[in-house]
């Protein structure tokens, strides 16, 4: 959902900035529940003030139960029909390609650009990161207010 709500509300309706849809992105995932809400949410009140807001929330959310409990039936019907269990499978890898492409869109914005003095600290952070995540299983929100302390901390020295 990320790359489609990227497209519609920087690229297509130029809501946002790019760099403003990662801050609202970061900012989002921050906190507790479902990304595509809290962008919804964001988007809305920046675009419409809290009507907007209000109004992004439902058309977020109310579709998406709709949905779920729609999938979930036939899911739960159908759990062993091999058709439904190879679509499944064939969804995997574009789920990951679209997790890839979302963070192919926000690297130039979340490295600081050209600037090499900006990129490599920002880029040890990431890989801290990653190997923290991959090997230690710390928390996402553990990493998150390590990363927003360690941004504090650099815009003190500048």
């Amino acid at each position: 959902m990320i790359p489609l709500v990227r497209s519609e509300v920087v690229d297509l309706r130029g809501w946002l900035t790019p760099e403003s849809f990662l801050d609202a992105f970061a900012f989002g995932n921050a906190l507790p529940g479902p990304i595509v809400t809290k962008l919804a949410f964001y988007v809305g009140h920046h675009v419409a003030g809290w009507a907007g807001a209000v109004a992004a929330l439902l058309g977020a959310t109310l579709p998406t139960i709709a949905l779920i409990l729609l999938v979930a039936r036939l899911v739960l019907r159908s759990k062993r029909n091999d058709r439904l269990q190879a679509a499944i499978a064939g969804i995997r890898p574009i789920v990951v390609a679209l997790l890839l492409l979302v963070a192919w869109d926000f690297a130039p914005n979340a490295f600081g650009g050209g600037d090499l003095a900006h990129v490599w600290p920002r880029l040890a952070i990431a890989g801290a990161a990653l190997y923290l995540t991959a090997r230690h299983a710390w928390h996402p929100l553990l990493l998150i207010a390590m990363g927003a302390a360690v941004g504090v901390l650099s815009s003190l020295g500048a």
